[in-house]
């Protein structure tokens, strides 16, 4: 590295701060779900799927913002509960996820828990408590 690089510039940067951001909201949406026994992804596909019905995984990981092994992986822990299951599709190839009547059940029982970290995120970010710009490196 040269002498004369200035890398004080690293301790406003907004990757860092969007990423430390997005993981305190994360926790914050995580910690009101865990009493139903949910993570803040596994309620966002079993809202997706009540909202859109059955979904292929890619169109459905492409929708959330996930990388289809990621899906892929949650999908089968909601389907090992019970949660989801494999929708039937025309196309053999097409991998098809939907929710069964528990993950109905499972999602309204979650839904205040998710409303209140909505709420809480909200407030929080409107009066500036939870910056989103770069803070300077301490």
């Amino acid at each position: 590295m040269n002498a004369s690089d200035d890398l004080s510039a690293c301790r406003a940067c907004y990757c860092l701060a969007a990423r430390k951001t997005a993981r305190a909201i994360t926790r914050l949406y995580e910690a009101k779900l865990r009493p139903h026994g949910l993570r803040a992804t596994q309620f966002s596909i079993l809202a997706a799927l009540a909202l859109k019905g059955a979904t292929p995984v890619g169109e459905l990981a492409d929708r959330l913002g996930l990388e289809r092994t990621t899906l892929t992986r949650s999908a089968g822990r909601l389907q090992r509960a019970g949660w989801l299951s494999a929708g039937r599709s025309e196309d053999a190839r097409e991998h098809l996820l939907q929710l069964t009547d528990a993950g109905c059940a499972k999602l309204e029982a979650a839904f205040p828990a998710w409303q209140e970290a909505q709420q809480l995120v909200g407030r929080r970010i409107a009066s500036g408590d939870w910056r989103l710009a770069p803070q300077p490196a301490e």
